[in-house]
């Protein structure tokens, strides 16, 4: 099938200029909308691609945001000062899309993988009522007691951290070796100069683990619908944290499948006809759950609660405010500077 493809920057509300994206169905209004939250030190243009321009074939808008220092976004390079700004970027990028008038009736489904499955689950956290569902792969959602760093350790670090937080002094294995199994992919991974493959920065690193055990300690609050997949051969994030989201989430809606013999990168990493069969489960879960959604629906499902999130900015709860209605318009109609493309499946 015939897709789309779109770019734009957009402005954050600290004046951060971000990259974002979109593949669309050429030939038809999409039947629902997916919004890309890509892994630590990644983008969505380059490796994103495929399973944008896979779901785009498979009739789904997709739409992606490069976090802020990464891809083609501005900021330090893979520098993460606060989670919650992080979050808040994808939060108000998505959101705005789909308060956009030809999408308002769509299903809206968060797709994160690696630490873009803690983006997720924060984003649904953040307005547990906005969410029809998400698809998490290979998610970061619960730091493995193997690799848990010693709380001594933790607390060091975090003394120095407001010191030197950009220093690239945290160790680390290879994690494009060990997170992509097939060894031509992963040199095209290697050369992609968007991807950084630079040690983490101290304040980077505590973020992700303040984050993943934020995460472990909420995982009984997911309610959302979510079909989450992991390969059980996965050294970079470990299968039993899927597990764990599996067992203790709320959701009445819940799948899980794990991978025999499949790495990390099960989308971009593995053997064609592995990614073929990841995305054919991908795609038929999202057909069964898409749907056409009346104001009515949607005012039903709203709860007023807003959700809350800790971070070191601000290390009491942080309240959530919703984005006015309204306030940004334009992606993917007619905004000038933007670019695009045909692709073909």
């Amino acid at each position: 099938m015939e897709v789309e493809y779109h770019e734009e920057y957009v402005r954050s509300s600290r004046g951060v200029q971000l990259f974002t994206c979109g593949w669309l169905p050429a030939a038809a209004a999409p039947k629902a909308l997916v919004f890309l939250c890509h892994g630590y030190g990644m983008e969505c243009s380059g490796f994103m691609r495929e399973c944008g321009v896979r779901l785009a074939a498979a009739g789904y808008g997709v739409f992606g945001i490069d976090y802020e220092g990464h891809g083609k976004s501005m900021g330090a390079r893979c520098y993460i000062r606060s989670f919650r700004r992080l979050v808040d970027d994808c939060h108000n990028f998505f959101k705005s899309i789909c308060e956009l008038e030809e999408y308002r009736s769509k299903s809206r489904f968060l797709y994160g993988e690696s630490m873009g499955g803690a983006v997720a689950l924060l984003l649904h956290m953040k307005d547990p009522a906005f969410w029809d569902g998400a698809v998490l792969v290979a998610p970061m959602c619960k730091i493995s007691e193997k690799v848990k760093p010693h709380p001594l350790v933790i607390t060091l670090l975090t003394q120095v951290e407001d010191v030197i937080p950009k220093w690239k002094i945290v160790p680390t294995k290879d994690v494009i070796d060990a997170a992509f199994k097939d060894p031509v992919k992963r040199e095209k991974i290697r050369k992609n100069k968007l991807i950084y493959q630079d040690k983490p920065r101290l304040k980077t690193a505590l973020e992700m683990l303040r984050t993943s055990m934020h995460i472990e300690d909420s995982l009984s609050q997911v309610k959302l619908p979510f079909f989450v997949l992991h390969g059980e051969a996965d050294t970079v994030t470990d299968p039993e944290i899927s597990r764990a989201l599996y067992e203790r989430a709320a959701s009445a809606d819940k799948t899980i499948k794990l991978y025999p013999e499949m790495w990390h990168g099960l989308t971009a990493g593995e053997p064609d006809e592995n990614v073929e069969a990841i995305f054919s489960d991908i795609v038929a879960w999202l057909n069964e759950r898409s749907r056409s959604w009346t104001m009515e629906d949607r005012l039903t499902k709203m709860t007023p609660a807003p959700g809350k999130f800790v971070d070191s900015e601000n290390r009491g709860e942080a309240p959530v405010r919703a984005r006015p209605q309204g306030q940004r318009r334009g992606f993917l109609c007619g905004l000038a500077g933007r670019t695009h493309h045909h692709a073909e499946m």
